[in-house]
Order: structure tokens, then sequence, then C-alpha cells
């Protein structure tokens, strides 16, 4: 049995920059929500942006759900 170590290596890394960027457009999408302004209300540009965040992060899992039962 052969390994092909510079695929599974390249598979790790891209894996883990995919998490990482996931985690962190969501943890802005996160940031974006709770923004409070002097008021007490939510800026409309970070409430916009957060649902943008979370929309990527949507698309993202839908794509990859797509990848996995794809034909």
């Amino acid at each position: 049995m052969d390994i092909d170590w510079a695929a599974l290596g390249q598979v790790f890394g891209v894996s883990l920059l995919a998490t990482v960027g996931l985690v962190g457009v969501f943890t802005l999408g996160i940031v974006g929500s709770s923004a409070r302004n002097a008021e007490g209300g939510t800026p409309v540009l970070a409430r916009t942006g957060a649902y943008v965040c979370f929309a990527l992060c949507a698309a993202a899992v839908a794509y990859g759900i797509y990848i996995i039962t794809a034909p």
C-alpha cells in the first residue's frame, strides 16, 4: 500500500484553511450582529455585514453538501 503524502498534506492544508476561514467569517457575523451604537440600536451597516457573513457561511455549507452528494 502506497500513501501519496503530498496529496494527503494538500487535503489537510485546504481543510484547515477552509475551517479557519469559515469560523472567522461566522465570528465576524456574530460580532456584527451584536454591535450597538450609543442609542442602543444595531447600526444598519453592521447588521447588513452580519447577514452577508451568515449568508456566506450558509453558501459554504450548501456547497460542501453539494460536493458530497453530487453524482
